[in-house]
């Protein structure tokens, strides 16, 4: 059995630690410094668990947590502090701290903590190699098992495919499948969504450009296709590419040589394109919106990726991974979906496909009051209305489900800043964002930001009785700023 590793500047600290664990049996190193401690992981591998003060000389535990997590990110890390400095607690837990000790603490629920810790690391190790071997693409129905199977047929081919799916169905899982188990496995996989990328940007993200090719170009940069050279370049949502770019990327699949922009040598293409789309390229041909001569070079091989509606048997398969993955993440035990709530899973179309049925266990993960997810817990997207949360901390947000039971927090105590016993505001937007992303919404970047723009502004003005220069000022920006954003987001006129 590794030790465990306690760390404090403070002698009688370590000391209690030690004998209390001493007389459980436990194997305990201390250290007085976090210079120690680097050496120690340096030269001696990791301990089980590592306990460790915030503030010593010479030394931040919060310092010493960022490495670990970077470096050894499945080592559970308790972090001690006093009663006055719990704001290091809450960047403990954003840190990805196991849990923390306030001090003075009780010795009895420290060494209980430490136990916990030490059964997670006892069994992260075999999550870990269980989510390594877990296939990059689940399914039992029988359209993706003909999928799998011409991934395998193309295992040893490098010709062009075009993949067509519904948005979020994986289709850029199928790409990586297809790199994968291609002879270009240890080329690097390079993928762009051509449609996130705005018409100007676009040239030159994929073919790079040269030194003052145009305003703002400081360097050279090398491209997408320079980027994949060896390897394999995803192309997503090829139907939104600008038709002038289609003519560029005609050429270079036609005889394999592109010029970056304001470029005059041409280089030489050593990849293999893979492009994806959820529209129907036929038709956009037809539109004149689409090459049909491109069109005919991308589509060598034409896979189709079902949207979830039509692999409902895949749902409980998939669905039980995403919670395990959530729970791994979030560091918290997997929810169970009951067989009610899963039937309505199965009923449910998923419009947003596996990627919503992923945002939604995320979001279940978070908010199901128990262990086992009823039906009554699911949102009110998939079916019945559920309670609704009547406080939040952004201004106008949709609300969101409360969680029922023993084991659900009122409204009304949940604080700002609090991490035990309720959850803090930032917990609650990711909540919120959760939820949105599982309803499919769209935006969900620019909603939540306008949200929490306004409810700062709106705060602030009402602190400072609608001084705006004052409330620019505490925080942290300028009047012209300030004034702007009350126009954009549709504020009462008030201030100075």
């Amino acid at each position: 059995m590794k030790s465990i590793w306690v760390v404090d500047d403070d002698h009688s600290i370590r000391f209690v630690l030690e004998k209390a664990l001493a007389r459980e049996g436990l194997p305990v190193r201390t250290f007085a410094n976090v210079r120690d401690v680097r050496t120690a992981l340096d030269q001696e591998g990791p301990p089980q668990v590592l306990v460790s003060d915030i503030r010593m000389p010479g030394g931040s535990g919060l310092d010493l947590l960022a490495e670990v997590r970077a470096k050894l990110p499945t080592l559970p890390v308790i972090v001690m502090t006093a009663f006055s400095d719990l704001d290091s607690a809450v960047a403990a837990f954003q840190g990805g701290a196991f849990d923390y000790l306030a001090k003075p603490f009780d010795l009895a629920r420290a060494v209980e903590l430490i136990r916990r810790a030490m059964a997670q690391s006892d069994t992260e190790g075999a999550a870990l190699e269980a989510q390594a071997n877990t296939p990059e693409m689940l399914g039992q129905a029988p359209a993706m098992q003909e999928l799998f199977r011409a991934i395998g047929r193309l295992s040893q081919s490098q010709v062009t495919v075009l993949i067509t799916g519904e948005s979020g169905a994986g289709k850029e899982l199928v790409a990586r499948a297809l790199h994968k188990h291609s002879p270009r496995a240890g080329g690097p996989f390079v993928a762009i969504n051509t449609a996130a990328i705005p018409k100007d940007l676009l040239e030159s993200e994929l073919f790079g450009h040269e030194r003052g090719a145009f305003t703002g170009a400081q360097a050279t940069r090398r491209g997408r296709f320079e980027q994949a050279e060896g390897g394999t370049l995803f192309l997503d949502e090829i139907g939104d590419m600008p038709l002038e770019l289609q003519t560029r990327l005609l050429r270079v699949l036609s005889d394999g040589q592109y010029y970056r922009v304001g470029g005059h040598s041409p280089l030489k293409s050593q990849v293999r394109v893979i492009a994806a789309t959820h529209q129907n390229l036929e038709q956009r041909v037809r539109d004149g919106a689409f090459r049909e001569d491109l069109f005919h070079r991308l589509n060598v091989i034409r896979l189709r990726l079902p949207p979830l509606r039509e692999r409902r048997e895949d749902i409980a398969l998939l669905a039980r991974s995403f919670l395990a993955a959530s729970a791994q993440e979030l560091g918290m035990e997997p929810k169970r979906l009951s067989e009610d709530a899963l039937a309505r899973l199965q009923a449910f179309d998923f419009p947003g496909n596996v990627r919503q049925l992923q945002n939604l266990c995320h979001w279940l993960t978070v908010m199901a009051p128990s262990a086992v997810v009823d039906a009554k817990d699911l949102p009110p997207e998939l079916g019945e209305s559920t309670p609704a949360l009547t406080a939040s901390p952004v201004a106008d947000a949709p609300a969101a489900p409360l969680p029922s039971g023993p084991a659900a927090v009122p409204a009304a105590s949940v604080n700002v800043g609090t991490t035990v016993g309720g959850q803090g505001w930032t917990q609650l937007m990711a909540v919120e964002a959760a939820r949105l992303l599982a309803a499919g919404e769209p935006e969900v970047w620019d909603e939540l930001t306008r949200r929490f723009e306004s409810e700062l502004i709106t705060t602030a003005l009402a602190h400072t009785r609608g001084r705006r220069i004052e409330a620019a000022r505490l925080l942290g920006i300028g009047r012209n700023t300030i004034t702007r954003k009350i126009q954009e987001l549709g504020l009462d006129d008030a201030g100075d």
